[in-house]
């Protein structure tokens, strides 16, 4: 055999091994390809008689649903307004505290013989505590005529002529009701299909009783939307039910502030939830909401205006026409501050004129001397003092009595 062939059978055989061993590995990976998956153990049933064992044919017993604690509602009590009774005999008292007015002029009165400058002292006091010229010249032509001629200079017979004349200036015959009554049907409002002064369509009346309405108007600051709050406590204590509309659409917290108060005695808030909204159309549908509701009382909270801003006024004059589409206004009440004096007179002069307000509303009247603007006020626009605030509390708001207030004030 010669060296080539040697050569070739080699080559042969190590082709023969190779394959050999490829088709070993070949095998392998099939049989792993088909191997079949372990064998899972069968779960061991309960034995026959065992608590865990369930008869044949009978399905097990669902489970107990996991009972969850449903959060508890808690329901806040509505507030009892305070009877008017109690509430004058209170303010009453606190008015006492605070009248400067009287007792430094039983003071100065009560020394004797007066001289020139006693009497002036007297007139002194009477314009500080915001009197009014005029009625001050009055009650003190009074006191020097009467003082003179009796010749009296006990501080009792004193008083007595000082009360007297004061009543007297306050004008305890003018008519200091509140007017709730409601309307006669059909009275007031716009026929229908006519427009209105603004040249608005007028809506339909629904020919039903209609509430009454009371519009509540001032400059900012004078407590009206929180007067407007303790309105509706004495009418409900009253026993009138009430609706309460948010017109006040400039100050965002007016709206949330009327609802805390009427929420206190379960009344209800008609207002809008877009701030600058039309507040004559929020006034209209609290009347209306207030006739479906067959409700004895809507009052009408306003935006605090000054009285020198013109637009302003004429827009307070549109919610008053607008809400007489359905029936005529019952009470527009302006609130004034004590505190202003004087300054309270021409604002009441404006608000006068663009409303034709019907009574006023005196707050912050404790812890001042200035009570005698309720006859400067009465006396120059002829519309009664209807309620006097006494403070910051819920029931802090009563009707006007003269007789009570000037007792007060002379402590």
């Amino acid at each position: 055999m010669d060296k080539t062939q040697t050569i070739i059978i080699i080559i042969v055989a190590i082709l023969a091994a190779v394959g050999v061993i490829a088709a070993a590995v070949v095998k392998g990976r099939r049989r792993d390809d088909y191997r079949l998956p372990p064998v899972q153990e069968k779960p061991t049933l309960p034995e026959a008689g065992s608590e865990e064992a369930v008869p044949v044919g009978e399905q097990a017993p669902p489970a107990e649903p996991e009972m969850v604690a449903e959060p508890e509602i808690t329901v806040v009590p509505l507030e009892m307004p305070e009877s008017l009774p109690s509430r004058m005999q209170r303010l009453r008292a606190r008015l006492a505290r605070s009248g400067g007015l009287g007792k430094t002029l039983l003071s100065i009165l009560s020394r004797g013989d007066l001289s020139p400058a006693d009497w002036e002292e007297i007139e002194d006091t009477l314009l500080m505590a915001d009197v009014g010229l005029d009625p001050t010249a009055e009650i003190m032509d009074a006191l020097r005529t009467q003082t003179k001629v009796e010749g009296t200079r006990d501080p009792e017979r004193v008083r007595a002529i000082l009360r007297s004349e004061l009543i007297r200036l306050v004008d305890a015959d003018m008519d200091r009701s509140l007017h709730v009554d409601p309307p006669a049907p059909n009275a007031g409002g716009t026929a229908e299909g006519s427009s209105d002064a603004d040249g608005d369509q007028a809506s339909t009346g629904s020919g039903g009783a209609h509430p009454a309405s009371i519009l509540m108007v001032g400059v900012n600051g004078t407590g009206k939307t929180t007067t407007v709050g303790k309105l509706a406590r004495v009418l409900v204590a009253e026993g009138k039910t009430v609706l309460l509309g948010a017109a006040d659409t400039f100050r965002a917290a007016a709206a949330d502030q009327l609802t805390t108060w009427g929420e206190r005695v379960g009344v209800d808030v008609v207002r809008s939830e877009r701030e600058g909204a039309d507040p004559a159309s929020v006034a209209f549908e609290a009347i209306k909401q207030g006739t479906e509701r067959g409700v004895d009382v809507v009052v009408v909270d306003t935006a605090g205006r000054l009285q020198n801003k013109a637009g302003l006024m004429d827009e307070l004059g549109k919610i008053k026409r607008v809400m007489e589409r359905q029936a005529p206004v019952s009470e527009v009440l302006l609130v004034l501050d004590a505190t202003t004096g004087q300054n309270g007179m021409r604002q009441a002069q404006v608000f006068a004129e663009v409303t034709g307000i019907t009574g006023i509303v005196l707050t912050k009247l404790d812890g001042t001397a200035k009570g005698g603007i309720v006859i400067a006020v009465q006396r120059e626009l002829g519309v009664p003092v209807k309620f006097i605030g006494l403070g910051e509390g819920a029931d802090d708001l009563a009707p006007f009595v003269p007789e009570d207030f000037v007792d007060a004030l002379l402590g």
